[in-house]
């Protein structure tokens, strides 16, 4: 296998380490303001944050990884790509940098409307995320308007086509699925039942529409034969979900739900290759031997990946396992952050008190 494959291949794994862990990461954000009750919000908040708590962070080294590694092998990819898709990339952005404020400071100030405002931030940068890549990759399959330079001349507005969109409806769902198998699967209590009930619900509606969107990529923009086995597996998985979901089978729930990210992830990949970023006219397309780095350089990364990636899965594998508790309400202590007095206006006297005095 030539190294510009290895690559692409390898591409393709870390965006699906990245859309599996920080699936349910965005999944467990949105629900922060849609699963707790009014009654108990804000411990019912706190156990939600918690259960990813120790491991969101880690999970966005995927993508850190994946977009360094997509500049070092597929650099003409990189540049086309950033290029193009600079708005909708640089609002991901905004969002993740947001939600990474709102994760260290949300209970550094013991301030109700601290903590709301940190909320609101938390929810705001797991949504558009969620969004915006299921956009992002949808176009990218379908193709896109690039000049013989390969630089892309669509616009904006060329990426909210209604493939595209039914994308981001797809992420979205599916992350919000498998946000709350997740919860359901780390937490205990009336939060667990609630998360489980949800998760059930949403699984009926993302088997229909994530179907709807596998089909028609399969129909329209695939050309690979064998990427039905990918939407064979992937409905395989969902139904799945759907049926232990209701059987309240939370691991078996949340590993049917992974699988089943993970072929999408093949399915998009599966259906692109040999291309990295079709162009409608295919001569302007970028492949992945005219974007490619020289093969040193995929030699030098090839050894490199090689060495660290064990070491980092056994160091993140040794994270989730030490984290592995359930977690409950009755877990969450008294919140011990700063706290302080908000200055209070100065009284005002009677209008009709002043009068009398200057009578």
């Amino acid at each position: 296998m030539e190294l510009t494959t290895v690559w692409f291949v390898l591409i393709a794994v870390l965006w699906t380490g990245y859309l599996v862990l920080e699936g349910f990461d965005f999944g467990v954000g949105m629900l922060l303001g849609i699963l707790p009750k009014k009654e108990d919000k804000e411990r019912e908040r706190r156990v939600m944050i918690n259960t990813i708590g120790p491991v969101w962070d880690g999970n966005e080294v995927w993508l850190l990884t994946a977009g360094g590694a997509t500049f070092a092998a597929f650099p003409e990819w990189y540049a086309t790509l950033f290029s193009g898709f600079y708005l909708p990339l640089f609002l991901i952005l905004i969002a993740l940098i947001v939600r990474v404020v709102a994760f260290e400071w949300r209970g550094k100030i013991d301030d109700d409307r601290w903590r709301a405002w940190a909320d609101r931030a938390l929810i705001f940068g797991s949504w558009l995320p969620s969004v915006l890549w299921g956009v992002a990759f949808a176009n990218i399959v379908r193709g896109v308007e690039l000049d013989a330079a390969h630089e892309y001349v669509g616009g904006f507005w060329a990426l909210l086509n209604p493939f595209a969109l039914l994308g981001g409806a797809v992420t979205t769902l599916i992350f919000l699925t498998h946000g709350a198998i997740f919860l359901a699967l780390k937490s205990d209590g009336d939060i667990r039942r609630r998360a489980g009930d949800l998760a059930a619900r949403l699984s009926l509606v993302t088997v229909v529409v994530a179907g709807a969107w596998a089909v028609w990529l399969q129909l329209a923009f695939s050309d690979q034969a064998w990427t039905w086995a990918a939407v064979a597996v992937a409905a395989v998985a969902l139904v799945g979900v759907v049926v232990a979901t209701r059987l309240r089978r939370e691991g078996q729930a949340f590993i049917a739900s992974a699988v089943a990210i993970v072929a999408a992830v093949v399915l998009i990949f599966g259906s692109l290759f040999p291309d990295v970023m079709p162009a409608f006219d295919v001569a302007n397309s970028l492949t992945v031997d005219n974007a490619s780095s020289t093969d040193y350089t995929l030699t030098v990364m090839t050894w490199v990946a090689v060495i660290l990636t064990p070491l980092v899965l056994l160091y993140q594998g040794w994270t989730y396992w030490v984290f592995r508790k359930r977690l409950s309400t009755a877990d969450i202590p008294a919140p011990t952050g700063l706290t302080f007095t908000r200055p209070q206006p100065a009284p005002t006297a009677p209008t009709g008190a002043s009068g009398s005095l200057e009578g």
